[in-house]
């Protein structure tokens, strides 16, 4: 079964230029009815009011004897060649004055009559179209004059044609400008597009040179700012796949190199090891799998998306302190804890929030001399722990927080250098901070900042 391709539309440009004929069009031709309609009035009106002036001069010309006027010739009564002209009495006889007289009728003797002042119609006669005014010429007479309209037809046919034309040319000029507007307007949008295809078919996240400071201008350099973003989310990507790589690299070896040694002591003709030699490379490699369990939790804990909303939920931090405190204190025995908290309840994930207090904790008894005081402090929504190590360095201080950092001094101890990324991530994730400085007693004390409420 073969795909339909979908059909591909009229582009955004011939849209544009089609919208703008449309509507110049539209206004055209509205333009050009409204000037037909008011011109072909004002000639009707000027033929009425010709004809009706006409007629009036007549009568007043006969002095008081209408009947005369058929003897007077047409134009000496000032009327064209081709006006009609005529005497309708009362008792329905018309008196032409020339040969063939005016179109009359019911209208023209209710004149006669004196049933009407006047009247003023349009009457057709012999295939012509004829404009008729009858209007009293003394008692029982009425004079009536009619003009044939086809000139003035034939000046409104000519007057429409000139407006039809003009119209036609009006909204192909139209349709012609709002294309060329259309492609310089859109020119910024095809480089967009450019770029945006570019980025997709090559993966390369170049910016686009912004020009202006109109609206276009504004999405292209909100469009180069998400390519930035793009960028350091990739650097930021590549740089954990890396630095992961490498800190995964060096437990991996060391425990295939003792499950080898494992291996070929129980094969037949192999190197025997003492027991003594055996439980040791055993429990090497139970300390090995269970860095390499920290290491995965870390980088699952530093992957995961922002805090969901089904997992927040309000979290007593003074007991998450206290629970932290007791597993580090199982782990490092050998040191005193100076624990001072009050209620301070915080609306988030019990589970990272219980992972970054114990990180700071097991940080702190990492640097700790044995026999020496962790000092842990909450109060208003600080949590502050200190240790009594060597600190740490002012040029490390901005450092200590990205993922797998670590000093000089600390690439000796165990350890990824997630620990204190997982503390920051915490807090940022739930609207807090974390900052590092010099402890009153010497070594460093951390501050971890989380937005709550007293408990």
């Amino acid at each position: 079964m073969t795909a339909h391709r979908p059909r591909r539309g009229l582009s955004l440009r011939g849209r544009v230029g089609s919208l703008v004929g449309l509507a110049v069009g539209l206004a055209v031709t509205l333009t050009s009815l409204a000037a037909f309609i008011t011109v072909r009035r004002g000639l009707h009106q000027e033929l009425d009011s010709t004809l009706q002036r006409r007629a009036q001069a007549a009568v007043k010309s006969a002095e008081g004897n209408p009947r005369q006027l058929v003897t007077i010739p047409a134009t000496a009564l000032g009327v064209a060649v081709d006006v009609r002209i005529g005497l309708v009495l009362d008792t329905g006889e018309l008196l032409a004055i020339r040969t063939a007289g005016p179109p009359w009728g019911a209208p023209e003797l209710a004149v006669a009559t004196g049933a009407e002042p006047s009247s003023m119609r349009t009457a057709g006669y012999g295939g012509i179209t004829y404009r008729v005014v009858a209007v009293p010429a003394g008692d029982g007479v009425a004079l009536v004059l009619a003009q044939s309209t086809e000139e003035l037809s034939r000046e409104l046919r000519q007057l429409g044609l000139v407006l039809l034309v003009v119209g036609g040319v009006g909204i192909l000029v139209s349709v012609l400008c709002g294309l060329t507007v259309a492609e310089a307007v859109l020119r910024p949008v095809a480089r967009l597009t450019a770029a945006t295809e570019f980025v997709a078919a090559t993966d390369r996240l170049e910016p686009i040179p912004v020009t202006g400071d109109d609206e276009l201008a504004r999405l292209t350099a909100s469009f180069n700012a998400m390519l930035a973003a793009l960028a350091r989310s990739r650097a930021r990507q590549q740089q954990l796949v890396a630095d992961a790589g490498h800190e995964l690299r060096t437990p991996l070896t060391s425990l295939r190199t003792n499950l080898d040694l494992l291996a070929q002591s129980v094969r037949p003709g192999g190197p025997t090891l003492d027991p003594e030699d055996r439980d040791a490379l055993l429990a090497d490699v139970r300390a090995q799998v269970l860095e390499l369990s920290g290491l995965v939790g870390s980088l699952v804990e530093l992957a995961r998306e922002d805090l969901p909303e089904a997992t927040a939920v309000p979290v007593d931090l003074a007991e998450v302190v206290a629970r932290s405190v007791e597993r580090v204190r199982r782990r490092a025995p050998g040191l005193a804890y100076d624990v001072e908290t009050e209620p301070w309840e915080v609306n988030g994930d019990p589970t990272l929030l219980d992972r970054a207090v114990t990180n700071l904790l097991d940080n702190a008894a990492k640097w700790s001399p044995p026999g020496a005081t962790v000092t842990v402090r909450l109060a208003a929504g600080e949590l502050s722990v200190s240790d009594e190590g060597e600190g740490v360095a002012e040029v490390d201080r901005p450092l200590v927080f990205e993922r797998f950092y670590r000093s000089a001094e600390a690439r000796t101890q165990p350890g990824s250098g997630l620990g204190l990324a997982i503390v920051r991530q915490a807090a940022q994730r739930h609207g807090g901070g974390v900052t590092v400085s010099e402890a009153p007693g010497g070594g460093a004390m951390f501050r971890l900042r989380l937005p709550g409420r007293p408990g």
